[in-house]
């Protein structure tokens, strides 16, 4: 590796949704700044298991659906 031209890479401190800290290496901040989350695995959707909703523009979904309703695997 080339000196000189990678960033600093240090202990941070991160702020969970739910009040945890967790320390984790990262080039962003400095040693030790303390960086707050507003989505986390703990908070998010695609972790969670919640539900997500398809936008239909134009009927496009439901154009879909339609077609491929009888199709069985």
């Amino acid at each position: 590796m080339k000196d000189g031209i990678h960033p600093d890479y240090h202990l941070i401190d991160v702020k969970m949704t739910d009040g945890t800290v967790v320390q984790m290496k990262s080039t962003w901040g400095k040693e030790g700044d303390q960086m707050s989350l507003d989505i986390d695995p703990l908070s998010h959707p695609a972790w969670t298991g919640g539900a997500s909703r398809l936008l239909d523009t134009g009927g496009r979904v439901t154009k879909f659906k339609n077609k491929y309703a009888g199709l069985t695997l």
